[in-house]
């Protein structure tokens, strides 16, 4: 087994045979289907098979950080609260821990999708600005934006979307209301500082479920020290 310094993924090749993907799709989302083979690194193929994903025209998305200090000296961090229907149609009974349904409303650090127009280092950086202004109600130079680690994948098994994530320092007394995006889902919507130590104390207690927000949070204790 390869130690931890000289990890290396093994080379297997993907082959697109054919596309089934239904015709004239409608809507924010679209099913990608696949007929597939596989060429593994000793040259063997697998049998072809059916893979599904999901795609859609902006696919990516960024995640955003916004943190002061207090006059204790206590960091804190501003969080949203969020309507996600999916969450809301899963059915309990799916749940192996039904004990810990959810009724769709989450915390969340502010995000948002990085437009067709915004695909470059500095559109995505601008996506960041605008989102913490629709989002938050900050408005900020892109400079004081910086990135907080690496992107990721957050579904890589049916979705090939990136996270990248922001952290930004704001003046709490120059946030204004939220211009929001229109959306029935923002409407009504809650922002709320809280410290960054009890945000993860939230995370670990399930009351923020949310895995971008949690990796955004860790991220920026980590780079805080």
């Amino acid at each position: 087994m390869a130690q931890s310094d000289e990890l290396s993924l093994p080379k297997i090749e993907l082959e697109l045979l054919e596309d089934l993907s239904p015709p004239d799709q409608q809507g924010f989302l679209r099913l990608v289907r696949g007929r597939y083979r596989a060429t593994y690194p000793d040259g063997s193929q697998s049998a072809s098979f059916i893979y599904d994903a999901i795609d859609r025209d902006a696919l990516d998305a960024v995640v955003i950080a916004a943190h002061f200090m207090a006059p204790n000296g206590e960091r804190r961090v501003f969080l949203r609260s969020a309507m996600r229907p999916p969450l809301t149609m899963r059915k309990r009974s799916l749940s192996p821990l039904p004990d810990e349904a959810c009724d769709g409303a989450l915390w969340e650090l502010p995000a948002g999708l990085v437009e067709i127009d915004e695909r470059s280092p500095t559109g995505v950086v601008r996506t960041a600005q605008r989102e913490l202004l629709e989002e938050l109600g900050f408005e900020v130079a892109l400079g004081t934006l910086h990135a907080l680690g690496h992107s990721t994948f957050p579904a890589p098994g049916f979705v090939a979307e990136r996270h990248f994530f922001f952290e930004v320092l704001v003046e709490p007394g120059a946030r204004r209301e939220p211009e929001l995006d229109g959306s029935a889902l923002e409407h009504f919507g809650a922002v709320a500082d809280v410290p960054l130590s009890e945000a993860l104390a939230m995370c670990r207690r399930g009351q923020i479920e949310d895995a971008k927000t949690e990796l955004g949070l860790r991220r920026l204790a980590e780079q805080l020290g």
